[in-house]
């Protein structure tokens, strides 16, 4: 019984420390602060906004970049962004990628690929860092912040800049300093 109780205890010792590591000094940039730890930085590359259309989101804690972006938005915009297109797009997020389908695409492969993106989301303030996290399948939210670079240590950690792109590193990296909801929508 003693064994089973200290063995208990101690799991609980050890989940209460891997939570509370997220509240250390080296997440400060994943809870909307500055950062103070050493050898992370935070550079703004431009600005961006936008309407988005939230297709998905992913929470993230125990990867490398969860220290920075403590969640992922798998979002279309333009025609994509069309509550009856929208619920038509399936999407799977997994370790930081998107991969999704749609059945019939309403335009050109090539085109339809610019509409659809997965955005590594980093909050600008602790108001924001809440809100963020608020998002559901459906809302239309305009997002409003800027394209950035992170450095820690030997990661550089850099947003795409164009939405043509595809692939790995084809993702925004987007410091968001604003949201609000322009509609919420079951889709």
């Amino acid at each position: 019984m003693k064994k089973r109780l200290w063995m208990s205890l101690g799991m609980v010792v050890m989940l209460g420390q891997t939570h509370a590591s997220t509240s250390g000094i080296e997440y400060n940039i994943a809870n909307g602060l500055s950062p103070i730890a050493k050898d992370q930085s935070i550079s703004v590359l431009q600005p961006f906004y936008g309407n988005f259309r939230i297709l998905g989101s992913k929470m993230y804690q125990d990867d490398e970049q969860a220290k920075f972006s403590p969640i992922d938005y798998a979002v279309s915009w333009g025609l994509f962004a069309k509550p009856e297109i929208a619920r038509k797009i399936s999407v799977n997020q997994y370790d930081r990628y998107l991969n999704w389908k749609i059945d019939k695409l309403p335009v050109p492969a090539n085109q339809a690929m610019q509409m659809v993106s997965n955005m590594h989301i980093i909050p600008a303030n602790p108001e924001i860092a809440q809100q963020i996290k608020q998002v559901k399948r459906g809302d239309l939210v305009q997002l409003k912040g800027e394209l950035v670079e992170i450095r820690d240590k030997d990661l550089v950690w850099r947003s795409s800049l164009t939405p043509t792109d595809t692939g790995d590193g084809a993702c925004e990296l987007f410091r968001v300093n604003s949201i609000q909801w322009i509609e919420k929508q079951k889709i």
